[in-house]
């Protein structure tokens, strides 16, 4: 079986979307490249709480959090949701920013609390995305397709960071930039939890004739056997990979997985955000 690289739900590795919860990150690790974590960033795991803040700081910290929230509407829309559909994951999520600029008296940006709500989200609930219609986990992936190709047209070492799951103080820069790509990148995780939690479908892991078939659509678009290595074996090409070329190659990892048939696709789709859930 393929250790598969896989997509983020987000733009984001280790500091999380980043714009978005990152993209392939080979077996199941933020991979060889070290990426620095964005400016301002907590230290602190997101997922490891402060003390909880007295009742009214912790009320007037979140006020702020949610006003300032407010002024993006491109983000807004996904922090209504959440907290429509995931009442107790939003108020962890929001309390915890709040405990957080209590303790530090540091406001963080919109971007990182996206971000790190994605993280969150995506670390709590992740593998139910798996079980959602297959219209709805579909379009997790078309959004990772999108972010790059805004990125290959911007720069391509932030395309390869975000293959790598990397999250850098230019990645958050692009992000806040592009607010509605990162945005939908978070609704479209955040859609597939709450239809996988609802529809509970079950689909079996894909077998090596599955990935034999990726294989041969990947080559037959002229990638080269330690390309396709790198992105479904995790295997660390020698000579290194450039990173136009690393970055083109993601795109056309994720061209010719939508070209698979129905039920090929969905298994990898499937495999690779119960991959995302776990990292």
């Amino acid at each position: 079986m393929k250790k598969l690289s896989f997509i983020f739900l987000g733009l984001g590795g280790s500091a999380a979307i980043a714009a978005g919860v990152g993209v392939l990150v080979l077996a199941l690790d933020i991979g060889p490249r070290q990426v620095a974590r964005p400016a301002g960033a907590n230290s602190r795991p997101a997922t490891e709480p402060l003390d909880p803040a007295a009742p009214e700081a912790r009320a007037e910290a979140r006020k702020s959090i949610e006003a300032r929230i407010a002024q993006v509407p491109e983000y807004q829309r996904f922090f209504d949701r959440l907290r429509l559909a995931l009442p107790a994951q939003y108020e962890a999520t929001l309390n915890g920013f709040a405990d957080r600029l209590v303790a530090t008296g540091k406001e963080q940006s919109v971007d990182t609390y996206l971000s790190e709500a994605v993280r969150d989200l995506r670390q709590a609930r992740g593998a139910l995305a798996a079980k959602a219609d297959g219209a709805v986990l579909a379009r997790i992936f078309e959004v990772q397709l999108a972010m790059l190709d805004a990125l290959s047209k911007s720069d391509q070492r932030l395309c390869v960071d975000f293959l790598y799951g990397g999250a850098s103080e230019a990645f958050y820069q692009f992000s806040a930039k592009n607010r509605q790509l990162a945005g939908d990148m978070a609704i479209a995780g955040l859609e597939a939890i709450i239809d996988g939690q609802a529809k509970k479908n079950t689909r079996q892991a894909p077998t090596d004739a599955d990935f034999a078939l990726l294989e041969k659509a990947m080559a037959a678009k002229g990638l080269s056997q330690a390309e396709i290595e790198a992105l479904l074996d995790g295997k660390t090409p020698d000579p290194p990979v450039e990173e136009a070329r690393l970055c083109q190659a993601g795109r056309i990892y994720l061209e010719m997985l939508k070209t698979l048939p129905e039920p090929v696709r969905l298994r990898i789709y499937a495999l690779a955000v119960e991959l995302m859930a776990r990292s």
